[in-house]
């Protein structure tokens, strides 16, 4: 079994959506590539890390995995059969009846083989979807969509807020060329499953049995030798190489879509879309809240007491700022649309300067008396109006 993601993390199974986060970033940090070059372990830790908040900090996959546990991280998970079983266990415990109708014990199936199908595991021959829709009496399903693929990169927060042009490659399930993704090969013939009937019939626990849908041919009664590369499915495991471009003003946990870039369908099903989710470094100068950034600009004791224009680097390039005479350390300041992008096709944010008066830090003789004489122009107490 894998590590657990909360312990990886490092919190509770009950910590909020901000502490996971707030955790996250803090290893994130500690084990980046960047700040441990060359140390396998550190690699791998970051890896784990970045699994762990991928599911941890949303909201559906989280309450899957708490549920289900690591099966609900894997790539073939469905979610939708997922549901069907917790409305059969609902049933169950309710009266003893399945969902859909029939009483207690009115309907002939195998609970191993829905485990099976609902994590699409090879050792199930009956599909979930189809023992449910063979009690309503349905049809069998056709071509299967492939999942939809979420994977992480981590930029610069200067990447983030310009945007930029990344190459990938990540593996994932792809369409079979050989079999073109059908999952079959050559000429259809009566099927030797079923004998041509479309139907088989098995056994299952404490004598109940199933009988329905032939998987071999799909109920049709022909099949064609199944596909020595996909062993049927349509679908094998890929390394696909993508460019993928990031629009400004992204942060931790944007989406960027790339459709139709996801896992490949089973038995010629239309592939699933690719989310590339984001992780932004920290800057060491520059603060991000929302679409605004905060930066502290250091200026000398008589750029804010006689005022000065100072150049100052913004991410748009740099700009000239009036410090207004007889400023003090932690006066905020505001470059209007300096910000970041929006992604929403709105305003940029805004930059915010916060004044930090800096002193020499070994002042000259010259210095030291300019100094004194500058103590005697205070006309009162600085400190005259502290009172605790």
């Amino acid at each position: 079994m894998a590590d657990d993601y909360y312990q990886i993390l490092g919190v509770t199974r009950t910590a909020s959506a901000d502490e996971i986060k707030k955790a996250f970033r803090k290893l994130a940090r500690q084990y980046h590539p960047d700040v441990n070059p060359g140390s396998k372990s550190a690699e791998e830790k970051f890896k784990q890390l970045n699994a762990a908040f991928e599911v941890l900090s949303d909201e559906r996959k989280r309450k899957l995995y708490d549920e289900f546990g690591d099966e609900a991280a894997q790539f073939g998970f469905d979610e939708k059969k997922a549901e069907q079983y917790r409305a059969y266990k609902a049933a169950q415990a309710a009266g003893g009846g399945m969902p859909f109708g029939g009483g207690r014990g009115g309907v002939d199936f195998d609970l191993g083989d829905i485990f099976g199908d609902m994590f699409n595991r090879s050792g199930g021959d009956v599909d979930f979807g189809e023992v449910f829709g063979r009690a309503r009496g349905g049809r069998a399903a056709g071509p299967t969509p492939g999942e939809d693929i979420t994977a992480n990169l981590t930029l610069s927060f200067n990447e983030a807020l310009t945007g930029t042009e990344r190459s990938i490659s990540l593996h994932r399930p792809g369409r079979c060329q050989r079999c073109q993704g059908s999952g079959q090969v050559g000429t259809p013939t009566t099927c030797a499953t079923c004998g041509g009937t479309g139907k088989v019939r098995r056994g299952g626990r404490m004598g109940m049995t199933t009988t329905g849908m032939c998987t071999t041919c799909r109920g049709t009664g022909r099949a064609a030798p199944a596909c020595p590369s996909c062993q049927g499915s349509g679908v094998v495991e890929e390394t696909a190489r993508l460019t993928v471009k990031i629009p400004a003003g992204v942060q931790t946990g944007s989406k960027v879509r790339l459709s139709g870039q996801g896992a490949a369908g089973s038995r010629g099903g239309p592939p699933g879309d690719l989310y590339i989710e984001t992780i932004v470094t920290e800057h060491p100068l520059v603060r991000r809240e929302g679409d605004d950034l905060y930066m502290d600009l250091p200026v000398t004791v008589t750029e804010a007491m006689l005022g000065a224009e100072v150049r100052v680097p913004t991410f748009q390039g740099e700009v000239t700022v009036k410090v207004p005479e007889g400023s003090q350390s932690g006066r905020r300041m505001r470059l209007r649309g300096r910000g970041a992008p929006s992604l929403k096709g709105g305003p940029a944010g805004d930059l915010y300067l916060t004044l930090q008066v800096k002193v020499p830090e070994h002042p000259s003789n010259e210095a030291r008396q300019a100094a004194e004489a500058l103590a005697r122009a205070y006309q009162s107490d600085v400190r005259g109006s502290l009172q605790l």
